[in-house]
């Protein structure tokens, strides 16, 4: 039975009041831009990375990263570019560039600083196992649809390998993907740390998520939204309803269980996270889009996300 509104505010409310307390610190002067960064740089160039670490090596692999649960949201996450796509272009008049790009404001789900904390405080830390499995591929996989879109659009493709060699580069170096390709190493290997280094990663990690929410609220402050909001408007139906509705659809008619389910489609009906931004600023267009989508798309998850959570109960 769907819980009450109220019940499923307590829920989700907490995390976007840690957002908003650091959106309110910047805001009102009381966290200055260098304190901003070096939180940021503290939480997604360590705390974060070690907590994908530390869940990717003690996940069950085999139990965990499923077809079922990783088509369901995929195909949804595909589902969502190819609509952002076509409704920037059909009915938005968007150049084909500027499509892409809104499409990938519907691809790329918050799933980790919005996905996880979601996800564990409406379930529990122990419902967080198919989160990690979508989160381990999600970068590479929406990097690799996004630029694929993007060089056909601009040029044919022809720059295609060059940009992949680019971006490759940058995501080797990337401290999250780094912290679950080491996570996976040590999974693979089945390398048993020493207890006292493992204790010292669960410290960082206590730490990684409410430093993070905060982080995120201080950093949304630099994202006002302005102009084309009929087309930020489109991107949130589209990011908040229609990628979870398909993973929803796809997720029943596969069977999925009932724990997975609950990862795959709170994931999906995350807000876009900041990495839109950082991608439609790559190529130079739609930036004023994917910044007001990151802040609208936020702010409008308080609702959003409860109402997927009362389905999902």
């Amino acid at each position: 039975m769907p819980l009450p509104l109220e019940a499923l505010l307590d829920t989700t409310l907490p995390v976007f009041l840690i957002i908003g307390f650091g959106y309110a610190a910047v805001r009102l002067g009381l966290f200055s831009d260098a304190g901003t960064d070096g939180l940021m740089t503290f939480t997604q160039g360590f705390a974060i990375p070690c907590l994908l670490f530390l869940a990717i090596s003690e996940l069950d692999l085999r139990q965990n990263f499923q077809w079922p649960l990783l088509v369901s949201f995929y195909a949804g996450a595909a589902s969502g570019f190819a609509a952002g796509l076509l409704g920037a272009r059909l009915l938005f008049s968007r150049p084909w560039p500027d499509a892409v790009a809104i499409g990938f404001c519907c691809l790329f789900s918050n799933s980790v600083l919005l996905g996880l904390p979601i996800t564990e405080r409406a379930f529990g830390a122990g419902a967080l196992s198919a989160n990690y499995a979508i989160v381990a591929i999600h970068a590479p996989f929406c990097y690799t649809l996004g630029i694929t879109a993007m060089e056909l659009a601009r040029n044919g493709g022809r720059g295609v390998l060059r940009t992949f060699g680019a971006v490759a580069r940058s995501m080797l170096r990337n401290p999250l993907m780094i912290g679950i390709a080491l996570g996976f190493a040590v999974n693979l290997s089945g390398l048993d740390l020493p207890a006292v280094v493992v204790e010292a990663v669960r410290l960082m990690v206590r730490a990684a998520l409410p430093a993070a929410l905060f982080g995120l609220g201080c950093v949304l402050v630099r994202y006002r939204p302005e102009g084309d909001m009929l087309t930020v408007l489109y991107v949130c139906l589209v990011g908040l309803f229609l990628h979870p509705a398909i993973t929803w659809l796809l997720g029943q008619s596969f069977g999925l269980s009932r724990e997975a389910m609950r990862s795959a489609v709170i994931t999906a009906a995350m807000a876009p996270g900041i990495n839109v931004y950082i991608f439609a600023n790559m190529f130079g267009v739609a930036r004023r889009v994917a910044a007001s989508a990151v802040l609208v798309g936020t702010a409008a998850s308080v609702l959003t996300a409860s109402l997927w959570l009362s389905v999902l109960r």
